[in-house]
């Protein structure tokens, strides 16, 4: 016996679906991947501060009248102010959430930035 004589044991060969023909892909390597989505995130909606001057001085904003305004169609998860623009009102801002900025900025007119 010599190696060229070698061959497998009957029933012991493997199938020949395994192997590419013609340099084709399998089928599982064609389909495009989709990623991965966290079941835990949130979706945040943004607003600038310059969108809050549509309110009277003194007002007080929450979520509920930024929909009302149309400021917001839908607040999903949550609606935080950020600090872009200028506000030139005294507000009480009520919000899930505040940039660092932005509250500074609603503070320095004597207003309030309530996180709810």
């Amino acid at each position: 016996m010599d190696l060229s004589n070698l061959r497998p044991a009957d029933g012991s060969k493997q199938s020949d679906n395994f192997r590419f023909e013609g340099g084709q892909m399998p089928l599982y390597r064609r389909i495009p991947k989709r990623g991965f989505t966290c079941r835990n995130s949130k979706t945040i909606v943004g607003i600038n501060l310059s969108a809050l001057e549509v309110f009277e001085d003194g007002a007080t904003v929450s979520v509920d009248t930024l929909i009302e305004n149309g400021i917001v169609k839908n607040p999903r998860d949550g609606v935080k102010i950020l600090g872009n623009g200028e506000l030139t009102k005294k507000l009480t801002v009520q919000a899930n959430a505040f940039s660092a900025k932005a509250a500074e900025k609603i503070e320095a007119l004597g207003g309030k930035a309530e996180v709810i």
